[in-house]
């Protein structure tokens, strides 16, 4: 089973974060408000149960993205009527109230985080076929219920979709009875409204998340950068941000923005660094002593990068630059993150030759890896503190991997309201591992490597209709950008969808390597909900 998590636009986030912004500046007054709120917007369809709660609505959990389709379903549906100030405030408190514990939602982030060519894979047959046929799994485990509950859900969508009987694959089978019993009992089974890790969950307090942050991670497309970030609470939940970041080629970006902590983990931001202005969904983790996730363009989510972080007064690792080294070559290290104390290690065969600099926050270090040194991953650690990420010594690249290996780019502008989508590939190096063997469990990942792009046609279809001579272009940094939508003069009645591979070529040692990707550049998508 195939999805692509693919961009709820800006003003979709936008308004997932100035609800935060409304609610914290309540308070306890904002915790009342909302009650107040949720009895006046709410009560009117929905029933109170012996429990004292309201039949449906808190009968489920949902993230904050979840709970703001549901709002906006109520208007659209219902005719709800709601301000901008008043759909914050119940956002916030149903997102805080009735959300997901940390490793509930874990793992299904990728849909969250917006990342690009992420192809799932059910874990249940059933499930597959009556729910991720039409929208991900993922969109279906990030949501609790108890098994009647999930029945009144399946029988919404009938009435909603009553196309229903054909994603379900009715044919020869009594596919109402099994979705209506069946399936609502193995939803409830499955994800249960009431979980340990929920009870758990409710009875910590959301940290205060001030103060100054060591970041690092990796942009595709432009490389690894590392910075800080200070964050300043303005109310409770509510925070101002500033960034500011170096990149490995040299060059920095700075910015400034807001953040809200919904359910008391789930971190999202808009900034505005540079001439962009980005998005923010991040987890925090630890008692609020780290935070990691995905951070990317307001319009365009396959533009992004990850992110790590750590209190600047703690000690970790959150960059490691470069990550790797060729056997018998030297290089420059550089090791940022907070609290770096003690002698740096790069693993087996790898010797400090000299510390070109030292400080809390970065080591600099001039390694040389032996000609004889194992190909492989070593740790990272200055003193007690350790890498998440590995260091890699290799002779020679095995193997070129195109990542995402299977994604999806839309046609757009053209005279229309909708944007191009593009995709951002990266080509990344690759030994076979102990087995020696290609394409294994064991491979070892090199790191993203410079490369030549190019396009070709997948098949012979795509051969004969000349898709990658229409169906878009790529760049040196292996940003693909699709054709402009709408028919092409150039090519009959025709539009520019197209069915393509791409190719990276890595030079290494006077010969080259290369490896592939399939792309489809499809249609516009015209509904794109903040989870696919």
């Amino acid at each position: 089973m195939t999805s692509f998590a693919r961009g709820a636009s800006g003003i979709v986030f936008a308004s997932v974060l100035a609800a935060g912004v409304a609610w914290a500046q309540g308070g306890a007054k904002g915790a009342k408000e909302a009650e107040a709120m949720v009895a006046a917007k709410c009560a009117s369809c929905h029933e109170r149960t012996a429990q004292g709660g309201l039949a449906r609505v808190s009968e489920q959990r949902k993230t904050p993205e979840g709970w703001l389709m549901t709002l906006r379903r109520m208007e659209m549906w219902h005719g709800v009527q709601l301000t901008p100030d008043e759909e914050r405030v119940l956002l916030k408190h149903l997102s805080d109230t009735l959300g997901l514990a940390p490793a509930e939602s874990a793992p299904f982030r990728y849909a969250l985080e917006q990342r690009p060519g992420t192809v799932e894979t059910p874990d249940d047959a059933d499930l597959a076929t009556f729910c991720a046929r039409c929208h991900t799994y993922a969109r279906v485990g990030l949501q609790r219920r108890d098994a009647h509950e999930w029945k009144k859900l399946v029988h919404m969508h009938l009435g909603q979709w009553p196309t229903l009987e054909y994603q379900a694959m009715s044919r020869d089978r009594p596919w109402w009875a099994l979705a209506s019993t069946e399936v609502a009992a193995k939803l409830g089974e499955k994800w249960p409204m009431q979980t340990p890790a929920w009870t758990e969950w409710r009875k910590k307090a959301s940290p205060d998340l001030s103060g100054t942050w060591r970041i690092g991670g990796e942009r595709p497309g432009k490389g690894q950068y590392e910075g800080r970030m200070t964050v300043k609470r303005t109310a409770a939940d509510a925070y101002s941000v500033g960034v500011e970041l170096s990149y490995a080629d040299g060059s920095t970006a700075s910015g400034k923005g807001s953040a809200v902590v919904y359910t008391g983990y789930e971190w999202r931001g808009t900034v505005s660094i540079g001439k962009e202005t980005v998005q923010q969904v991040f987890a925090v983790a630890d008692g609020g002593s780290r935070i990691t996730g995905r951070w990317f363009l307001e319009d365009e989510s396959a533009i992004g990068g990850d992110l790590r972080a750590v209190r600047e007064k703690s000690a970790g690792i959150v960059s490691v630059q470069p990550p790797y080294i060729r056997a018998g070559e030297t290089a420059k290290v550089t090791i940022a993150g907070a609290g770096l104390s003690g002698a740096a290690k790069l693993g087996d065969g790898v010797t400090i030759v000299k510390t070109v600099a030292a400080a809390p926050d970065r080591v600099v270090v001039e390694v040389r890896a032996a000609g004889n040194a194992a190909p492989g991953a070593r740790a990272v650690s200055v003193g007690k503190t350790t890498a998440e990420t590995p260091f890699v010594v290799f002779d020679k690249v095995d193997a070129v991997r195109v990542e995402p290996a299977l994604d999806v780019a839309r046609t757009g502008g053209g005279g229309g309201p909708i944007p191009p989508v593009p995709t951002q590939f990266q080509a990344v190096g690759y030994l076979n591992g102990p087995d020696g063997k290609p394409a294994t469990d064991d491979d070892v990942r090199i790191g993203v490597m410079p490369a030549r792009w190019s396009l070709g046609n997948f098949d012979a279809e795509a051969e004969h209709m000349k898709d990658a001579e229409f169906g878009g272009s790529i760049d040196g940094s292996g940003l693909f950008t699709p054709a402009a939508a709408g028919i092409n003069p150039d090519r009959g009645l025709f539009n520019n969808y197209a069915n393509l591979t791409v190719k990276a070529k890595v030079g290494q040692g006077g010969a080259e390597v290369e490896g592939s990707a399939h792309l489809f550049v499809a249609p516009q998508r015209w509904n794109s909900p903040p989870i696919l």
